[in-house]
């Protein structure tokens, strides 16, 4: 049994995905019969990820990463940049009008509740213009009642 001393990658961060290279690695080792723990050890990854891109590609006859489930999202990088335009040339606009005017200026296909929850996850602490106006009406109808029963 040889002891390997030097590690070709180095640590691998849990939300890192391994490259082609790396999973190419992992493949000459386990065809030159190395055992998982001595791939583990000399290319530093964990015994699971060594053993599951084995097991895969046993399976799939691939080591290559598989899609994943779930719906893909519908904003993309360049989409997100037009809508961050967009709010900050008029900061006064609805959801409705800026689902509008991407759909005209840039061709977006996009609803008034996209619009809303990408702006959330953006870290805009921004409410629609009805909310608002809403909003006012119900303290002025409060501030109203407050001076009739103080006298005020």
């Amino acid at each position: 049994m040889q002891t390997f001393s030097t590690n070709i990658c180095e640590r691998m961060d849990r939300s890192q995905e391994l490259n082609e290279f790396k999973r190419g690695t992992m493949m000459s080792c386990h065809l030159c019969n190395m055992s998982i723990r001595e791939i583990s050890l000399l290319l530093n990854i964990p015994q699971s990820t060594v053993s599951g891109i084995i097991t895969k590609w046993k399976q799939l006859g691939t080591t290559a990463t598989q899609p994943r489930s779930g719906r893909p999202c519908k904003m993309t990088e360049r989409g997100q940049r037009m809508l961050k335009h967009t709010v900050h040339r008029s900061h006064q606009l609805s959801a409705e009008s800026i689902a509008k005017d991407l759909q005209t200026s840039f061709g977006l296909q996009i609803s008034t509740t996209t619009v809303c929850r990408e702006l959330h996850g953006m870290g805009f602490q921004w409410q629609s213009s009805c909310i608002q106006a809403l909003h006012h009406q119900v303290q002025s109808k409060c501030s109203g009642v407050k001076h009739a029963t103080t006298g005020l």
